[in-house]
């Protein structure tokens, strides 16, 4: 009698053993499991977009005198050239040379109120179709390499809604773009969209004031606004000051401010 009580008491304790293994291996295997460690070697990189900036430089045409310090900057300018001077096209075929960006800088009709010389075949408001055409065509016959086109002056001119058209027409067929320099409230984005013409505008003018000082002020000014929107255009000159300037901070501000040096045909859309 004493051995089947021992026996049922040992019993007893295996089967309630066995009862609870059962149970403990029942919440192993619902319980997750643990995420495997990814070993990394470094932290992922975010491609970062450069801030970008075209320089443009206008004027060109009247002499050779600042071609040797455009032979010393390296990096993308465009160089906007006047038609039909004494030295129109050979300065567009060296600039090319030197891996410059060549636009035609047509010149157009400024207001009354700007007592300001014409320059030789300047399109003016009220001129027919056939004579706007013409002296557009004559221009980039006179220069090579011409890629795009901007205005000369032309405060009146690029608020005539028709001579524009006819012009962005024409370029169109050409497959240049338009750079508007913004001499007044123009009319030449709005129809540049309407008539499908790549176009581009000036953010700052860099050199109205012939001083080196102010002309590096208005860089970094160019430097803010592009970092701002992604992208800007200065407008500078032909003229020493300008491009010893350049050529000086070009170079630092590429470094130091992490921005791209681009070709205005870059930002036209």
């Amino acid at each position: 009698m004493k051995n089947k009580v021992i026996f049922l008491f040992c019993l007893i304790i295996i089967t309630q053993f066995l009862i609870i293994l059962s149970f403990i291996k029942k919440e192993r295997a619902h319980a997750p499991l643990p995420k495997p460690k990814i070993k990394t070697t470094e932290k992922t990189k975010v491609p970062v977009r450069l801030a970008r900036i075209a320089i443009v430089l206008d004027d060109w045409g009247y002499n050779l005198n600042n071609l040797s310090i455009l032979k010393e900057i390296s990096y993308p300018l465009t160089v906007a050239v006047l038609p039909n001077l004494t030295y129109s096209n050979e300065v567009s075929v060296e600039a090319h040379r030197l891996n410059k960006e060549i636009i035609l800088h047509l010149p157009m009709e400024p207001q009354a109120s700007e007592k300001v010389r014409l320059e030789q075949d300047t399109v003016m408001s009220g001129m027919s179709k056939d004579k706007i055409i013409a002296i557009l065509n004559k221009g980039l016959i006179n220069l090579s390499y011409a890629s795009g086109v901007s205005n000369h002056m032309g405060s009146k001119l690029t608020q005539d809604e028709a001579a524009i058209r006819i012009i962005f027409e024409e370029i169109k067929k050409k497959k240049l773009f338009f750079l508007d320099s913004m001499t007044s409230k123009s009319v030449c984005k709005t129809i540049a969209k309407t008539i499908g013409v790549n176009f581009a505008w000036r953010s700052v003018f860099i050199d109205n004031i012939l001083d080196e000082a102010y002309i590096e002020q208005q860089i970094r000014l160019l430097v803010r606004k592009a970092k701002l929107s992604g992208s800007a255009i200065g407008i500078g000159h032909d003229r020493r000051p300008t491009l010893a300037a350049l050529k000086r901070l070009m170079p630092e501000i590429e470094k130091a401010e992490g921005v791209k040096f681009v070709f205005v045909s870059e930002l036209a859309d």
